[in-house]
Order: structure tokens, then C-alpha cells, then sequence
């Protein structure tokens, strides 16, 4: 700290606090690292009149949610490295989570309570946008280990304290993970505590190193068994461990978006360029088995234009050589009165109407629809999202693979006969409509999204016949569900030449 008389700072920040409001310029104003801590929590709307941080966590989950962090197997590590300072009565040793969230604490009675009083407890969130200015928040933000004194925390409930953080960085996804920091009351807590916090915090990143090693050794024996097939294995974050026996992809690794296939994958979508010895993967993704089991199959395009494909590979990835043959085809019989089914390759199966909904919604929806979406769609207000994730694990039963998650949406090229009478729709044909126009789509879907979508496909169909369409056209629409006594294509039938039969038939369905 660049002013060795604390009082004299102090009374130099008391100045500050004063003029601390948004749009004010301060006379008096403390170090730079404070001031753009005080900046950002002035922007995120902290009041310097608040006297606690906000709980976030429930605390009867906090059990489960310590247990899945990964910082976790080192808490005894940290305590242990810091456990001279918390044995003190006014010292407390925090662990948060990546977003400042309190996941462990340790320290005396006395300075537990204390600490409650402001939030400084398991469950409670010490982000600069959640208290403004602290140890913990601001190291987050910054990166890099910081000590907080007294009066330079933004709100004035917490002047009585002071705090060393330090952010623990994950050396295997290469972000932060969590946040070490000591905090006491203002002068017990000296100035170089923020060296040993650090000191801590490089230890357990040197850990989670030794640990991350330790793995990509297991992974890489496997790999090797593997003897000459072809890969590159990567890490579940998406970091290259071992390169390919057979030379066939190793040494191109720079990867871009298969064409066509990038809006409906994250993992496309972030793969412009492999940052150097990693390949990027969507955020949240690859963390456990049901991560990597939603990434499998990702195609994706290497810079000579060779395609290769993601599949899960014991507890990490392998990027492959996708094969040559194209994938199968889902197509979808969903017009008029027969029961629905879908085909995917040489298997043809007959569909619940609820699950020819979800294809059809899916397949109207190429982008993906969230469990909510769907239920909207489906049921309206009153719709769950558990049943619909119900219903796609049972579609995946009966089709594979083909329905991702997170978004839902079909990963397989889709032929449906209600989206070739879009195309026929729009090419403005009434020969070709006539042949392709079964009926209505599910006639029996009481779907708010699939009846307006069914409506709205047979008012431009019966549209186009009655302007342009031939007599065939016509007579082909009237042999369906709600053409057989559509008056006024009856009464264009019933114009034909006498001698026609069609003309007789319309005139017989024209009779009261």
C-alpha cells in the first residue's frame, strides 16, 4: 500500500466516501485499484448504505453443492496452508466459488458471528456487483490477488473489516474457479496477509495441475491401447493432450463450422479458430458424462477441409475423422387422417400424437426449443417442462441420437410432408400442392402452436387452388377431411362439364 500511515489514509478515504456518487468527481481519492473497484460497483447499483451481502444459496443444498465443486479434495490443503491465521479470534478463512458465492469458511466463535452479521457465511454471494468493493469481489474481477482495507470497501457496514483474496484459476479449462481470502477486523489484519492468500491460492492451483497430469496420463494410456486408430484426445474441457497415431488429423487442428450446421450447434458456432493446444467447447459443456454424451456426434470442419466428428472418450473427448457416409434421413408422414410415423434410415415407426407434436415443433423449429418452449407450445399455460423431458428421453429410445439437448433440436437432415407443402407454398405450384396435401397437419393435435400452424397451412393451400388451381387440383383437395365440404371448391367442381363426374359428385355433396 503506497501510504504508510493508515490513519492518514483512512481519513483520505473517509474524504472519498463522501463525494462517492455516481457522476461526482472526487478531490480525494484512494489508489487506482480501489477507485476502478468503486467505478464498477457504482455502475452495477451498489448502495454504500447496504449492510449485508445477499444469501444465494439455499442453505439445505449447500451440502451437494460444496461436494460437486472442484475445489472441494483441496480445502484441507487451504485450511491447513492458512490455518495459523484462522486459529485467531479475529480472523476468518473464506473458499467461494467462482462467483464469489461463500462455500467454506473457518475461523473462531467470536469472528463467526461477526461475520454473520454481514453475509460473510456460507451461501451468501461477495461479487463487486452484489457488496461493491471487497477482497474476494475484486479479486474475481481483477484476476489477480488483492487486499482490501477498511474504509476502501465501498459500503461503510463493512469498514470494520479488512480482506486478502486471491482467485484460484483451473489450469485445465484455464478459468477461475473459486476464491481464497482472509478477513478480520480493520487493524488485525495486516497489509501482507494478501502475500500468503496468494501464496495459498498458487498452491492449489499447482494441485489442481498435479491432479489434471495425473489424468491426462490415464486418459492417454487408453488412448494409446487404442493402437492406430485415428483421433486427437482431448481433455473434457477441450484441451489437446495427444495427438493422432496415424498423422491423419494431428497437425490440423484450426477448425471452423461444418456449412449449414453452425446455428444449430454451440460447439460450431465458438469453433472459428482452435485457440493454441485447445480446442474450444460450449460453456457447461464436458463437465461430466451426460455433458459429453450431448457432444457426441458434433461435426465439424478442419482447415483443409477434411471433416471430423466429437465423441466422448472415457472421461474426455476424441475429435475424428467423420465417416464418409452420409446420415440417415427422419422423415415425417404427419398430413391427413393416417396415424403419424417417422422413418430414420431403412426403420419405419409409427408415433404417439404426443411425440409426432414434439418432431413436428422440432422440425418447424430447426433452431432448438428449450423443455419450456415445447411445453408452451404443446399445452399452453399449463404445460411442465418435466413431462416434455420425459417424452424426448422415450423418443430418443425409439430414435437415437437425433434429438440433441440444450437447446432440443433435430441434429439429422429432416424431410417432412407439411415443410414440402411450405416449399410448394412458396414456389406458388397448385399442381404440386395437390399431390403433396394429405389433409391437415395431426388433425387431432389440440396443440395451440401445431392447430395455428395447421390453419394456417390450409387457408394458403385451399387459397392457391381457388385461384389458380386445375379441376384435378381441385377434385385432389376435396377428397380430404375438410375439402369434401368446402362449399365454395364444391361449386367450382359442379361447373365442370356435365359429362364430367367430378361435376356430378360435387353437385350431390352441394344438396341440403
Amino acid at each position: 500500500m503506497s501510504y504508510p500511515h493508515l490513519d492518514a489514509y483512512s481519513r483520505l478515504l473517509r474524504e472519498a466516501h463522501e463525494t462517492a456518487a455516481p457522476g461526482q468527481d472526487r478531490p480525494a481519492s484512494p489508489r487506482s485499484l480501489i477507485k476502478d473497484s468503486w467505478r464498477r460497483s457504482m455502475a452495477a447499483g451498489i448502495d454504500p448504505e447496504g449492510d449485508s451481502a445477499p444469501l444465494v444459496y439455499d442453505t439445505s443444498y449447500i451440502q451437494d453443492i460444496r461436494g460437486a465443486h472442484p475445489l472441494r479434495p483441496l480445502l484441507p490443503l487451504l485450511t491447513e496452508t492458512l490455518s495459523s491465521l484462522a486459529d485467531e479470534t479475529e480472523h476468518v478463512v473464506i473458499v467461494t466459488d467462482e462467483d464469489g458465492r461463500v462455500l467454506w469458511r473457518e475461523g473462531g466463535n467470536a469472528i463467526l458471528r461477526r461475520a454473520d452479521r454481514i453475509g460473510l457465511a456460507d451461501g451468501h454471494q461477495w461479487t463487486e456487483r452484489s457488496v461493491g468493493t471487497n477482497g474476494i469481489g475484486t479479486a474475481l474481477a481483477t484476476g489477480r490477488p488483492v487486499h482490501v482495507y477498511s474504509e476502501e470497501h465501498l459500503m461503510r457496514a463493512l469498514h470494520i473489516w479488512s480482506c486478502s483474496g486471491a482467485p484460484i484459476t483451473d489450469p485445465d479449462s484455464g478459468r477461475i474457479i473459486g476464491c481464497v481470502d482472509v478477513s478480520g477486523t480493520a487493524r488485525s489484519l495486516h497489509p501482507a496477509t494478501v502475500s500468503l492468500v496468494g501464496a495459498a491460492a498458487k498452491l492449489a492451483e499447482s494441485e489442481l495441475a498435479l491432479r489434471m497430469h495425473h489424468r491426462d496420463e490415464r486418459l492417454r494410456r487408453r488412448y494409446e491401447s487404442l493402437r492406430g486408430r485415428p483421433g486427437i484426445l482431448l481433455s473434457p474441457t477441450g484441451r489437446i493432450i495427444s495427438g493422432d497415431p496415424s498423422g491423419s488429423l494431428g497437425p490440423r487442428i484450426n477448425l471452423s463450422p461444418v456449412p449449414g450446421e453452425g446455428a444449430r450447434s454451440p460447439l460450431q458456432r465458438g469453433l472459428r479458430n482452435a485457440s493454441a493446444g485447445r480446442i474450444p467447447l460450449p460453456s457447461g459443456h464436458g463437465a461430466d458424462a451426460a455433458d459429453r454424451l450431448r457432444l457426441a456426434g458434433q461435426r465439424m470442419i478442419l482447415s483443409d477441409g477434411t471433416v471430423a466428428m466429437l465423441e466422448p472418450f472415457s472421461d474426455g473427448f476424441l475429435l475424428r475423422p467423420a465417416p464418409s457416409a452420409s446420415p440417415p434421413v427422419l422423415t415425417l408422414s404427419f398430413l391427413g387422417e393416417r396415424v403419424p410415423s417417422a422413418s430414420l434410415g431403412d426403420h419405419d415407426r409409427p408415433l404417439s400424437l404426443r411425440h409426432a407434436e414434439i418432431l413436428a415443433l422440432l422440425a418447424l423449429h430447426p433452431h432448438g426449443l428449450t423443455a419450456e418452449q415445447l411445453s408452451f407450445h404443446l399445452y399452453g399455460d399449463s404445460g411442465n417442462p418435466v413431462t416434455i423431458r420425459a417424452e424426448i428421453h422415450r423418443l430418443r429410445a425409439q430414435l437415437g441420437t437425433v434429438i440433441a439437448a440444450k437447446p432440443y433440436r433435430l441434429v439429422c437432415p429432416v424431410e417432412a410432408d407439411f415443410l414440402e407443402l411450405r416449399r410448394h407454398l412458396a414456389a406458388d405450384d397448385p399442381a404440386a400442392l395437390a399431390r403433396a396435401y394429405a389433409g391437415p397437419l395431426l388433425p387431432r393435435s389440440e396443440s395451440p402452436e401445431i392447430r395455428r400452424e395447421r390453419d394456417e397451412l390450409e387457408a394458403q393451400v385451399r387459397a392457391c387452388l381457388l385461384r389458380q388451381g386445375c379441376p384435378d387440383a381441385l377434385w385432389a383437395f376435396a377428397q380430404t377431411a375438410n375439402g369434401r365440404d368446402d362449399y365454395e371448391i364444391l361449386e367450382r367442381l359442379a361447373a365442370l362439364p356435365p359429362t364430367d363426374s367430378r361435376s356430378a359428385a360435387a353437385r350431390t355433396r352441394l344438396l341440403p
